[in-house]
């Protein structure tokens, strides 16, 4: 049998790092077992859902390097295909027309909790005769249809993370409605809701497995009992563990919590934030190791060692994955990254005539860098022929001497069109002995009179860029001007 699992997102938001992690989980499965990862998107929310997020819900797909073997799949175009299905278990008895009006729900709900009692349907239009239907429809009233649902069966399944989850049908709530009332006079029913639809559609496309969160537990009971009554194969379901936030509460929008759009734009790469997904309540066999693409990933991945217990996001631990693949990375690779990140901060950048110059920065200041939007306070100093000096940077400069040693280095330069790493130390060593100064007091000097700070990437490397760009001496007259 062939593997086939699906993500199945919701297009009425942002793709979100909740959705992004259980693709994440599909995707690895799918590719373990050489199976298939399928895109199905559901929007028959019609009222919420917006062309632009599925579009950024695809596009964030395939940034995190998910890419999917059919689909993307849309339930809006299925709707025939469901309508057949609410028919069938109408025909076979298993579904009904219910034509309680929303006040009589309300007062139901207000008795119950009067007798402090769960919310619930009481099943109440399940068996209405033919005549009691027709009165309703002379009424005006409009049916939902709705799904029995035993409350005296017991549901079980064995759950690929969870192991055996049972479920009372006592507990799901009363017949639940699987169709809307028809906004089309010549439609028999509505709209189908969630619950009806991702099981025929789960049914028409072969899932095996159903990979998704443990939100979802009450649904697979009553997906279960669907399954049942179309006589059809249940999956198998596997639960994962919620995302916590840092005080152990699930991670929600309203907390503040990001979209991959937002984690993109905060400098993350995606290999690294897929990375640290794989590990957000996944344990590799060798737990030591933790830097690894998806494709290293999925050759260990297997359901027996995902946790049951939430997995805390961890800021930390991203910022570190991130900063291990970019320490790794070339000048020329970074410089692709890093360019958005500059020209939004309005530093002058000039992608082709530059191209040499911006890669040599890019490995100066790598190293540095924890996220990519890093590299804009990592280059700021390296930017521009004039530079703010610190009050500390002044100081230095204001020191005995210091204006004469500063003098001499512009001197030096001012001999020399291209400066190269050996004549930069030929230089500071000239001065130094020239001055009879400690080398200390040469080399804070003048990265205070290059940088207008005293701390920054290494001078060396710092200066010599600034000296193709004839930036060096422009800013070391400067200086020496407000001296």
């Amino acid at each position: 049998m062939t593997v086939r699992v699906r993500i199945a997102p919701s297009p009425t938001g942002n793709l979100h790092i909740g959705t992004a992690r259980t693709a994440v989980f599909n995707w690895l499965f799918a590719h373990h077992n050489q199976g298939q990862f399928i895109l199905r998107v559901e929007d028959t929310d019609q009222e919420r859902s917006r062309p632009e997020y599925t579009e950024n819900i695809k596009s964030g797909l395939a940034w995190l390097g998910l890419t999917w073997d059919e689909g993307p799949f849309f339930q809006t175009q299925r709707l025939d295909l469901y309508r057949q299905a609410i028919q069938t278990l109408l025909d076979k008895g298993c579904a009904y027309r219910c034509y309680c009006t929303p006040e009589e729900l309300e007062q139901m709900r207000e008795s119950q909790k009067a007798k402090n009692q769960a919310p619930r349907y009481d099943n109440r239009h399940r068996h209405l005769t033919e005549e009691q239907r027709l009165a309703f429809q002379a009424e005006g009233r409009k049916p939902v249809i709705r799904f029995m649902i035993d409350d005296d069966r017991e549901i079980v399944w064995q759950d690929l993370i969870r192991g055996q989850v049972t479920w009372k049908g006592s507990d799901l709530g009363g017949d639940m409605v699987i169709a809307r009332i028809a906004d089309n006079p010549e439609q028999p029913f509505g709209q189908p809701l969630y619950n009806l639809a991702v099981v025929v559609d789960d049914m028409d496309m072969k899932i095996t497995q159903v990979i998704r969160g443990e939100d979802h537990i009450a649904n697979t009971a009553k997906q279960i009992l669907l399954y049942e009554a179309f006589g059809a194969t249940v999956p198998d379901f596997a639960h994962t563990p919620l995302i916590l936030n840092q005080e152990g509460r699930k991670l929600s929008k309203r907390g503040g919590v990001t979209s991959i759009d937002d984690f993109r734009k905060m400098g993350f790469l995606p290999q690294a934030l897929a990375n640290y997904m794989t590990l957000l309540g996944w344990t590799p066999p060798d737990s030591t190791e933790e830097i690894f693409t998806l494709t290293q990933a999925a050759e260990q991945f297997n359901l027996e060692r995902v946790n049951k217990p939430g997995a805390k996001f961890d800021w930390d631990k991203l910022d570190w994955i991130n900063s291990q693949y970019l320490h790794k990375m070339s000048g020329e690779e970074l410089v692709d990254l890093l360019v958005p990140y500059w020209q939004q901060a309005g530093y002058p950048v000039d992608v082709d005539g530059d191209r040499p110059w911006l890669e040599q920065m890019a490995t100066l200041i790598g190293p540095s860098l924890t996220r990519l939007s890093d590299g804009v306070k990592e280059s700021v100093l390296l930017f521009g022929d004039r530079v703010d000096y610190s009050e500390e940077a002044i100081a230095q400069m204001r020191q005995e001497g210091v204006k004469e040693v500063l003098q001499a280095v512009l001197e030096k330069i001012a001999e020399s069109s291209q400066l190269t790493e050996d004549e930069a130390k030929d230089t500071l060593k000239q001065v130094t002995k020239t001055f009879k100064v400690k080398k200390g007091l040469v080399m804070r000097s003048l990265r205070a009179g290059l940088m207008g700070e005293l701390h920054g990437p290494d001078l060396i490397q710092s200066w010599l860029l600034l000296n193709q760009k004839g930036w060096d001496k422009s800013r070391l007259s400067h200086g020496l001007d407000l001296l």
